[in-house]
């Protein structure tokens, strides 16, 4: 019990500095995310027991030419990103007695492929017609933690078919489900209330976000019980690592762009 104010005070600040950051502007955005990206990806470098120090810099280049806040000119940013990707090789070349198929060099692209570019999706989602549309992004937060918050509470109180027992003995098929109805009755909340999307959409967003995000769940509980800890690091108290509360959001929005990207 003791636990539980630190966890609902936590979680306030957290969600706060989402919302925040997000209404307050653009930049706001971009930095507030960039820095949630890195504590994701020093969780997961972590995890994988990656140490290759420089894909720090490779995901700053990344997120930053894509967030289109030009640190650099666009040439000065393509030469250091190409050069940055390419370190890993050269650095396996000239190692005596390991080879270029090494894990390291696979999970150094893992980290890239699974934590940095579904950050600069998310970054991409809030603008449509180039124009900055805070509420999309926070109604794709409200989407995940309506779904979540109701999945733990129906999965608790009647869930009795195991969802994927192997990797997350937690989780139910009627959890799932009731995550899966208070998301789309979210949807049909905030279609109402932003309707730069219709109402349609909002329900489709729905749907991607909580089949992608159990997804992404499950995958991070995989990695995590491979490494085998319970939680990715302690940086929210009472909720476990960054990584731990975005899992969800960092599986999801990849397939969240794709689908805005097809209708506008």
């Amino acid at each position: 019990m003791k636990e539980l104010p630190i966890r609902l005070l936590s979680g306030i600040v957290f969600i706060a500095v989402i919302i925040g950051s997000t209404l307050y502007s653009s930049v706001s955005f971009y930095v507030v995310f960039y820095i949630i990206m890195m504590f994701c990806l020093y969780e997961f470098k972590k995890l994988i027991h990656l140490r290759y120090n420089w894909i720090y810099l490779v995901a700053t280049l990344i997120y930053f030419r894509f967030a289109a806040l030009p640190l650099l000119s666009a040439d000065y940013f393509h030469f250091f990103l190409i050069i940055s990707l390419f370190i890993p090789f050269i650095y396996q070349l000239f190692k005596p007695k390991v080879s270029l198929t090494s894990s390291k060099l696979g999970h150094f692209f893992l980290a890239i492929s699974y934590i940095v570019l579904p950050f600069v999706f998310l970054t991409k989602i809030p603008f449509i017609n180039d124009i900055y549309h805070p509420n999309i992004i926070i109604g794709i937060f409200v989407l995940i933690w309506m779904s979540d918050s109701f999945a733990y509470l129906v999965g608790s109180t009647i869930g009795k078919t195991k969802l994927y027992e192997k990797i997350s003995p937690n989780k139910t098929v009627e959890g799932a489900l009731g995550g899966l109805v208070a998301a789309v009755a979210a949807a049909f909340f905030l279609s109402n209330y932003i309707d730069i999307l219709t109402t349609t959409s909002w329900i489709i967003i729905a749907v991607i976000v909580v089949v992608f995000g159990l997804l992404g769940d499950l995958i991070e509980s995989k990695f995590k019980r491979e490494a085998k800890v319970k939680d990715s690091s302690n940086f929210i108290p009472g909720h476990g690592g960054f990584l731990d509360r975005l899992d969800s959001i960092i599986f999801a929005v990849p397939f969240v762009y794709v689908y805005l990207h097809l209708i506008y």
